[in-house]
C-alpha cells in the first residue's frame, strides 16, 4: 500500500531535524567549547581553528558516503538506505558525549572525536539524497517544489533544535558547569531522538517512480559521468554560495561575535530566532518556484546573499540583540531562496536509477570547498585582517560562481521523475 504525501514529508523532515541537529551540534560545540577541552594547550583562536578542522573532516567523508549510499539507493531503494543513515549518525553523536577529553585521554581525546566526526559525515552525505529523492519521487508534478522542499526545513529545525539546547543550557548553567558536563547533554539527547526518527522511517513504502524504473546496466556513478557530467558541475556551483552562507550565517557568526567581546547567550538567541524563521520560510520558496521556476527563485537568492554580507558583519559589530537578528534573518532569507527549490531541482536533473548518485555526488562534493572550509577560512581571514571585509569578500565571489553555475543551467520545472533519463 503506498505511503501518503504527507506521510512521506512528515517522515523525511522528522529524520533530517534529527540528523542536521547531530550535525550542526557538533559546529556549535567547536565553537562554543571543544577548543578548550580537546585543544587546551592552543591560545583561543588556533585552539578555535583546529576545534574547525575537525568540524571540517565531517564534510570531507561526505561526499564517500554519497557515493556509497547513493549506489546501494539507486540498486535496492531510498528508504533502507534512509534508516540505516540515522543510525550511524544517531551512534556517533551520543558517543561524542561520552567521549573523554584532552584533560583524561591527552592528545588521543582529539584523534577518536575526529574519527566519530567522520562517521557523522559519511551518514550525512548519504541521508540528504534520500530524504528529499523520497519526497520527490512520490510528490506530483506540480508542487515537486514545495514537497520536497520539507525536508530541506530539517536543517534550519536541526539547527533551531541543536542551537535551541546550547541556548538553553548556556543559560541555566554557569560557564564552568557547562564546559564541566553541560555541553554533552544535547549529545546524549541525540539516542532518543534517533529511536522517535527510526520508528516514523520504518513505516514508510519505497517511491512507485523508483519500484518501475529499469536497473541501470552499469554502476550508476557510470550513468552519470556518462549522461550527466554536466549537472553534477551545476550542482556543485548552484551549492557554493548556499552552502557557505549557512555556515557563515549560523556557525562561524558565534566564533565572531565571542572575537568582538559579544555574550554567548546573545548570538545563540539571535541564530534561534532567524532559524525559526527560516525553517517556516523554506517551504515557501520551494512552493514559488512551481509558479515561477527554480532558476529564477535560485539565482535571487544567490545575488541577495552576495550583496546583504557586506552588512551583515556590521550589523553583528553592534552587538545589539535586535540587530544580530535581523542580520542573520535577512540572510537566511535569502539562502532559503537558494535552498528551498534545491531538492527539486536537483532530483529533477537526474534520471531515477542514477538520481541518488547523482544529487548525492554533486551535493557533497560541494560541500568540501564550501561548508567544510567556511569556517576555516573564515577564522583564517579574521585572525590574518582583523577585519570582516575580507570574509564578506569570500561570500561575494562565491554569490558569482553560483548565479554563473545556476544561470548556465536548464530550468528543470515541470520534469518527469517517471523518466529513466532526462532529455536534453
Amino acid at each position: 500500500m503506498a505511503t501518503s504525501i504527507k506521510k512521506i514529508v512528515a517522515a523525511s523532515l522528522i529524520g533530517t531535524t534529527i540528523e542536521w541537529y547531530d550535525f550542526f551540534l557538533y559546529g556549535s560545540a567547536a565553537a562554543l567549547v571543544f577548543n578548550k577541552l580537546f585543544f587546551p594547550e592552543s591560545d583561543p583562536l588556533t585552539g578555535t581553528l583546529l576545534s574547525f578542522l575537525t568540524y571540517a573532516v565531517g564534510f570531507v567523508a561526505r561526499p564517500l558516503g554519497g557515493l556509497v549510499f547513493g549506489h546501494f539507493g539507486d540498486r535496492v531503494g531510498r528508504k533502507t538506505l534512509l534508516v540505516v543513515s540515522l543510525l550511524m549518525m544517531g551512534t556517533a553523536t551520543f558517543l561524542i558525549g561520552c567521549l573523554p577529553t584532552y584533560e583524561t585521554l591527552g592528545p588521543a581525546a582529539a584523534l577518536v572525536l575526529t574519527a566519530l566526526r567522520l562517521v557523522q559525515g559519511f551518514a550525512l552525505g548519504g541521508e540528504w539524497g534520500g530524504a528529499v529523492l523520497i519526497v520527490s519521487e512520490h510528490g506530483d508534478t506540480a508542487r515537486r517544489g514545495f514537497w520536497a522542499s520539507w525536508p530541506q526545513a530539517g536543517a534550519p529545525g536541526g539547527n533551531l533544535l541543536a542551537t535551541g539546547v546550547l541556548a538553553a543550557l548556556a543559560a541555566w548553567q554557569s560557564d564552568e558547569a557547562f564546559l564541566a558536563w553541560g555541553w554533552r547533554v544535547p549529545f546524549l539527547l541525540s539516542g532518543v531522538l534517533v529511536l522517535i526518527g527510526l520508528w516514523i522511517r520504518l513505516t514508510i513504502t519505497e517511491s512507485r517512480v523508483f519500484q518501475e524504473a529499469p536497473p541501470e546496466p552499469r554502476a550508476p556513478i557510470v550513468g552519470v559521468l556518462r549522461h550527466h557530467s554536466k549537472d553534477v558541475l551545476v550542482a556543485i556551483g548552484a551549492r557554493l554560495a548556499e552552502n557557505i552562507s549557512f555556515y557563515l550565517l549560523t556557525v562561524f557568526v558565534i566564533t565572531y561575535a565571542k572575537q568582538t567581546g559579544i555574550d554567548n547567550s546573545t548570538v545563540l538567541n539571535a541564530v534561534l530566532v532567524s532559524s525559526g524563521i527560516h525553517f517556516v520560510t523554506i517551504p515557501l520558496w520551494g512552493a514559488l518556484s512551481d509558479r515561477l521556476g527554480r532558476r529564477p527563485i535560485y539565482l535571487s537568492g544567490a545575488a541577495g546573499i552576495g550583496v546583504w554580507i557586506f552588512a551583515f558583519f556590521p550589523l553583528v559589530d553592534t552587538g545589539n540583540f535586535l540587530a544580530i537578528t535581523l542580520a542573520v534573518t535577512v540572510g537566511l532569507l535569502f539562502h532559503g531562496m537558494m535552498y528551498g527549490p534545491q531538492a527539486a531541482f536537483f532530483s529533477e536533473l537526474f534520471g531515477t536509477r542514477t538520481r541518488y548518485t547523482g544529487v548525492s555526488i554533486g551535493a557533497q562534493l560541494s560541500a568540501i570547498v564550501a561548508g567544510a572550509l567556511a569556517p576555516i577560512i573564515a577564522v583564517a581571514l579574521l585572525q590574518k585582517y582583523a577585519s570582516s571585509v575580507p570574509i564578506s569578500a569570500y561570500l561575494g565571489i562565491a554569490a558569482l560562481l553560483t548565479l554563473v553555475s545556476v544561470y548556465a543551467a536548464r530550468e528543470t520545472r515541470g520534469s518527469d521523475l517517471a523518466e529513466r533519463t532526462y532529455v536534453k
